[in-house]
């Protein structure tokens, strides 16, 4: 067995550098803040103190702490879950074996909305719900009244934001699965009389569910921490009515400037998708 040169860790000297310094530090800082009363106003912005699981109790009393993590599971669940996943899979189904200048022409329509930065997603959605925008003019050309959707229904409005930003994402990852699947299968499938439902039920999504999973986790994951789309598009409201998690730990730690509890908020974030991960992890050795 040939010996590694001693000099030889040097090289990775750099990357494990950088890893230590913009990954590993913040998020030990991350965790030690959750636990004191750092903040910028008040008392406690002139002597930093270790306050152990205040923080975390004192969020589990925030009625808005609890309404944020209900409004954020309903975003999650209908804008990725729902969403992205399943539009996903059923666009990657119509256009499978289909021919490649159709697949060129719906890919890049979609794939549009996916490379387009969040932000400005974010302002195209405004100019598209807004009183004067792009819906209430289709709207009205079948005699419906302009609707104020960012204020009558805000949630409905980055819900439909977040899945035309993503869905594109899910249909990629599926297209590939898809054309894994030998064609023979499905040919004696069809023989066999099976129709269409249950060739997708009984042989396409069993020999997917790999893909199907790790989407899901990786979509879990973006949307638990999207921030720019909702903010841009309605602050967090009317009132509380978009103001996910990510919302309310900004609005904590950045507006009331008390740092340990945005920290702290993070924290069950960063919990949220751990046990979200774990879950679609088990799934995967649980037979379709």
């Amino acid at each position: 067995m040939k010996r590694k040169a001693p000099g030889s860790f040097l090289f990775l000297m750099p990357s494990v550098t950088l890893l230590l310094v913009f990954f590993i530090v913040p998020i030990v800082l991350t965790i030690c803040f959750a636990f004191t009363n750092m903040a910028l106003t008040g008392a406690a912005a002139k002597s930093l103190e270790f306050v152990g699981f205040q923080n975390f109790i004192n969020m589990f009393q925030d009625p808005d702490f609890r309404i944020s993590v209900w409004r954020t599971l309903v975003f999650l669940i209908f804008s990725a879950v729902i969403g992205q996943v399943v539009l996903g899979f059923i666009l990657a189904l119509l256009m499978k074996e289909k021919n490649v200048t159709f697949r060129r022409i719906i890919g890049i329509i979609v794939i549009a909305g996916w490379v387009t930065p969040e932000i400005v997603v974010a302002f195209c959605m405004v100019a598209f719900f807004s009183d004067n925008g792009s819906l209430n003019q289709i709207l009205g050309w079948f005699g419906v009244s302009p609707i104020s959707w960012l204020f009558s229904f805000p949630m409905v409005s980055v819900i439909i934001a977040n899945i035309w930003h993503g869905t594109a994402f899910s249909m990629m990852v599926y297209q590939s699965a898809l054309d894994d699947i030998p064609k023979e299968v499905e040919e004696a499938a069809i023989i066999d009389g099976s129709t269409g439902f249950q060739i997708i039920r009984h042989i396409t999504i069993p020999m997917v569910k790999g893909s199907i999973v790790t989407n899901m986790m990786l979509v879990t994951l973006q949307t638990l921490g999207v921030f720019t789309l909702i903010y841009t598009m309605t602050g967090g409201g009317p009132g509380t009515s978009t103001q996910t998690l990510p919302i309310f730990m900004y609005n904590q730690a950045f507006v009331n400037y008390q740092f340990g509890y945005g920290t702290a908020i993070s924290l069950v974030l960063l919990l949220i998708g751990i046990i979200a991960s774990l879950f679609y992890i088990r799934s995967m050795k649980v037979k379709v």
